[in-house]
Order: structure tokens, then sequence, then C-alpha cells
């Protein structure tokens, strides 16, 4: 082989890593975390009694199986669909953890309240200070140079003796000067070469470390002295205070004990049909729009970021369905699931080739608008949601829009359905009660429909858009779009879209022994899929397992097995198909850490809108992993290139 011919295919080698290393999890415009399914003819004959085992939205830490948050109902305090006064009672309790930097010895106070993680100041439960920092990453540092802890706090080197190995360290808040601290830096006492940094009155506690800052060595580089920082963390100074009596939403602080919090609901609470219930900050119940008793909790995100939603713990063989794990494809009006793994452990912590299997099946649910009569097909495929075209459960094909919401449109006004999809009103005749819709994909014409709007025939208002060749698929619905009524505004006539549904004309087609990560299809039935781990697993402490596209197990950093299972979602990311997706790496030793700018993808489509490009508050332990490659990965192909044309030359 030649030398250009070996450079080349080096330097396409590392293209395709950084292809790879472009995959993320899957994007998502909201996360929600749910705990179990509860359903029954009255409250007061079903058990709710749940930890942060069970949900995902409790604070629970999983190497050292400790958890904060429970919650149940009294059902003596409860009949039919209300919950009485003082009949919901959730409790969190103080725990104590270790640091991320293991240098440092003891633990720390850590609660969960009301879904959220915090640290009781002076390990008194009812003054709850944010965590800001827990981080055993490194951070090389040179004079002046200043690393960004969050919540205004900087750390700045103003001198560093390497010969004394010594480094002088400043702290400041907002630009305002707040202490400093000359470090002696010996690697065989961590805590000498550690800064805590305390404040006074903090919630009325006094003497409360604020700040650790380990620094771990000091050295002279081709330029610059420098110094290492290897463990930081981090508290607000202004924590929250917690009185007897307080409310949150729908919840009072009924007992603060010495270690831990009671609140309860003030009022009754009735579970109404087809309600989101607000309890307390992001804690939240969503009962089913049925007459049936059908309800779950669940705690909602929408700040940017990477988020897990992970299933109940396990200590050896296990099964996880739509209520024991929220990544999985659940309908709560219909009451209706579609995914089950199971998992057989043998010996301590293997699983033998196929004894994880992993089976899907196809449910038909109601469209979002109701005037549509009849149901479509929808199938969770490796925690993610789509559409088996033409009821083939081995085509798959992302919903992309299905909506009831209302978009008014004048002629020539673009509603953007997503994927690239567009509709424009070309025409609208207010007296012949006609629109003349165009559906163009990427900027170039599809297809059109004059549409007469009646308002008792739904299905003759309704444009049917259909392609051929879809996944190998003739007569495949792509969209649907109801008119539901024009009329004349004060300037331009207007017409009204409610009702939406599309998915994507590009689907995923699946086949026998095809894998997806450590999984391969087994069985392709009339209307699910099975799949089974192609090798054995071994669930190694301290481990996190990819199983198929966003699906992980991850493992306990502990003697004794415990683990769970695990979705990944990004708010503000890119979608990715779960075909090859790549293991996320560990990140390496970053310098001072940036707030990103995230992109976010509007919640609903809307007209003519432009996303915009929001402030991230988000506190920067690390600098965050690229979504996709950057002029890094630019160039070090344009190196390399360079490199091949040199050896050629040569």
């Amino acid at each position: 082989m030649s030398k250009f011919a070996a450079v080349t295919i080096a330097t396409l080698m590392l293209m395709a890593v950084f292809v790879s290393a472009a995959s993320a999890a899957t994007s998502v415009n909201t996360v929600e975390i749910r705990s179990p399914v509860f359903s029954g003819s009255s409250l007061s004959t079903i058990t709710v009694d749940f930890d942060y085992t069970e949900f995902a939205g409790f604070y629970y830490d999983i190497d050292d199986d400790i958890g904060s948050e429970s919650l149940r109902i009294d059902n003596t305090k409860a009949s039919g669909r209300t919950i009485q006064e003082d009949g919901l009672i959730y409790e969190t309790t103080i725990q104590q953890i270790g640091y991320a930097y293991d240098g440092w010895n003891g633990e720390f106070p850590k609660m969960g309240f009301l879904a959220q993680e915090y640290v009781p100041v002076n390990n008194q439960p009812d003054v709850l200070s944010k965590l800001l920092l827990d981080s055993d990453d490194k951070y090389t540092l040179r004079v002046g140079q200043s690393l960004d802890l969050g919540e205004g706090y900087t750390l700045t080197p103003k001198q560093i003796d390497v010969e004394g190995d010594k480094v002088w360290l400043e702290l400041s808040k907002d630009g305002e000067y707040l202490d400093d601290q000359v470090i002696t830096v010996t690697g065989t006492d961590v805590e000498n070469s550690t800064w805590n940094y305390e404040e006074d009155d903090v919630g009325g506690e006094d003497d409360v470390v604020i700040m650790r800052a380990h620094v771990n060595e000091v050295f002279q580089g081709q330029v610059d002295s420098l110094a290492v920082i290897e463990g930081l963390w981090l508290i607000s100074n202004e924590p929250m205070e917690i009185e007897t009596d307080d409310t949150f939403d729908a919840l009072e602080v009924t007992t603060i004990g010495s270690d831990f919090l009671t609140l309860t609901n003030k009022n009754s609470i009735a579970l109404t049909k087809n309600k989101d219930i607000v309890l307390a900050g992001d804690l939240k119940i969503k009962t089913a729009d049925s007459n049936d008793l059908v309800f779950y909790f669940y705690k909602e995100i929408t700040a940017p970021g990477t988020y897990q939603v992970r299933g109940s713990v396990a200590t050896g063989s296990a099964n996880w369905d739509y209520s024991s794990f929220a990544g999985f494809y659940y309908d709560l009006d219909s009451n209706l699931a579609s995914e089950e793994m199971d998992v057989t452990v043998t010996g301590t912590r293997s699983i033998s080739q196929d004894d994880l299997v992993y089976t899907t099946t196809i449910q038909n649910v109601d469209y979002e608008y109701d005037g549509w009569v009849g149901t479509y097909p929808k199938m969770g495929f490796l925690a993610e949601e789509y559409v088996p075209v033409n009821d083939q459960p081995d085509v798959l094909s992302k919903l992309l829009l299905d909506s009831n919401d209302k978009y008014t449109l004048r002629v020539g006004q673009t509603l953007d359905l997503g994927e690239g999809y567009t509709l424009t009103p070309k025409q609208i005749d207010v007296e012949g009660d006609k629109v003349w819709l165009e559906l163009s994909k990427d900027g170039e014409y599809l297809d059109d429909q004059v549409i007469t709007v009646t308002g008792t025939d739904v299905e003759n208002s309704t444009w049917n858009y259909e392609e051929d060749d879809v996944g190998g698929e003739d007569d495949v619905v792509i969209m649907r779009a109801h008119v539901n009524e024009v009329f004349q505004g004060q300037v331009d006539s207007l017409a009204v879209i409610e009702g939406l549904w599309l998915i994507s004309n590009e689907p995923m087609e699946i086949e026998t022994d095809d894998t997806f990560d450590a999984l391969e299809v087994t069985t392709i039935g009339d209307d699910f899929l099975t799949l089974t781990n192609k090798d054995d697993l071994t669930l190694s402490k301290n481990k996190e397992i990819k199983i198929a596209g966003n699906m992980f197990f991850k493992v306990a950093d502990a003697n004794e097995l415990r683990y769970y299972p695990y979705a990944e979602y990004v708010i503000g990311g890119n979608v990715t198909e779960p075909t090859e997706p790549t293991t996320p790496t560990e990140p390496t030793e970053p310098t001072t850490p940036t707030t990103p700018t995230e992109p976010t993808t509007p919640t609903t489509p809307g007209v003519n809108e432009t996303p915009t490009t929001p402030g991230v508050n988000e506190t920067p332990t690390t600098p965050p992993t690229e979504d996709t490659p950057g002029f890094e990965a630019i160039f070090a192909v344009a190196g390399l290139l360079a490199v091949a044309y040199l050896v050629r030359r040569n």
C-alpha cells in the first residue's frame, strides 16, 4: 500500500469517527418522567405508595443505593376520584453521600425536595441550597485565567509559585471580590491542598461551607506557570428557607423533623378525567381522558439539556414495561402500551445470549383531533415512538405531528409542519367555503388540493395526502389536514386549520437479523417485533452499557449488583435514528468551561415561526460534548490531508 493511500484511509477513518461522534440522544421538546401507572374503580381501593426506586423524578444515588423521597395516598382519606385533605403524604429525608472527588474524606448532606435536588445547609432540612457543582474533573489554569463555577462565582489563580508548590487563588461573585487563599500543594495531604470557603448568615446559618476547591498540582508549562484544579464543590449562598404551614401549590408543610420534611395536601384533590393537576413545583398528576380512573404522577422538564429517564431499580433478573420504565411508549387515555423487556441474570452479573428479550407490539390509538373517526397504528421502538407504515411492524416512520391546535392562515402564509414540510393557502373563497392548499417539502412543490369546508362533514374537509414507495409501501397517508372554517377578516380572507397529522416519508425498514447495537431482530410478526442480545452481556460495576438506540443500562459502582435501564433525551439537540448510535464517551480533561447557546425547536408548529435562541442558564461543570463535529474536525481532517499531500510529493 502506498503512503498516500495509507494516509488517505487514515483520514477517512478519522472522518468516520467524527461522524459517529455526532450521534446524540433523542431530541425532544419536553421530557416527561412518569411514575408507575395506577388504575382502579376508586382511590380507596388503589394502592399508591412509591419512592425513588420506582419514580425517576425523585432523587436517587445508585452507587450508594440512597434515595430521599416517597409519596403515598392514605386510602382512608380517599374515595372515588377524590383525595381528601391530608390524604396525600409526601416525605423526604436527608441522606449523607460522598463527594464526586474521592480524594476528599467524609460526606455531605443531600435531599430531594419536590423532585429537585438540594443540599440541607448545616444538615437543616428546612434550609435548602441548590447544589451548583460537584465535580472531579480537571481544570488547568494559568495566572489570571478565570474558571466559571456557576451562579456568578469565578475562581482565578492570581499567582503561581512552581518551586514553592503554591498557588494564590481568588474567589469572586458577579465580578466582585469575595476572598482569597494561598494553597500549598501536597500530593499526600489533600485537605491541606483544599480551600474551604465559608460564609455566615446563609439562611440564618453561620460557618457554612459554600465552596471546596482542591489544587492537585502546579507546574511550569512552555510559556506559563499552571495550576491544576481537581475537585470542586459549590452550593448557592441564597438557600430556600422553609417553615411549618408553608405552602407549595397544593401541598403544605406539616412536619419539620430533625432530618426530614412531611407535606400533605391542604385541600381535597379531585382526579377529574383529562386533567394535569399541579401538586407542587414540577410534580404533577396526569389523569386519562376516560371514564375509567387511570392516572400517574410525573415531572415535566423543558429546560435545554440532556436527561436520563430511568426505569425501576433491579438487583437480578427483572422485567420492565410501561409502568416500571417511563422511557417506554404509553398512551394514558387509551391505557395502551407497546414495549416490554425481560432480562435473565445468571451467576452474579451475566446476561447470556438471548437472555435479554425486548418485544414491542403495534397499538391502535386515537388522533389528537377528535373530529376524525378511527385510529392509526403506533408502536414504541427502543424507547422512541413510531408509526408502522400500513400496519407493517418492520416499516417504521417517525410521527412528526399529531395536533388538534388551531392555526389561522391568510393567503400565502406558510405553516411549518416539520421535517421540511410546509402547508400554504394559495387561494381562499369565503363565499364558496373553499380553500386551495399547497403542500411543499424543502421548498419544492409536492401537491395541492381544493378543500370544501363543511362543518358537518369532517372527512370532506380533510386533505389526506398520500405517497407511493414509502419503505416499499404504496398508498401511504403521509399527512392529514382538516380545514375547520374560512372567513373574511378586516383585511384578508382567512382559513382555520384544526387537525394536523404528519409522518416522515423516509421510514426505517427492518429485517430479521438486523442489529441495533447489542440487540438483534429475531422475530418479525404480524404486529410485533422481538429483539434479543446477540452476544453475552456483563453488568460490570460502575458501567453504562449500550442496549440499543438511546437505551442503556446503568450499573452501580458497588460490589452487589444494582442496575436500571434508562433512555437518554436531549432538549435542544438533533434527532438521531437508532440505527447505529455510538456509546457516549467520558469527557476528557477540559480547561475553562463555556456556556453554550443551544437552539430549541418550537413545541408546536406555528405560523411562519423562526426558532429563537434562548440564553442557557446552566451550570457549566464541564464543557459540553458537541452533538456535531465542529471546526476541530475540519482542522484535523485538513491537517491529515496536508500530510498526505506532502508524503505524496516526497
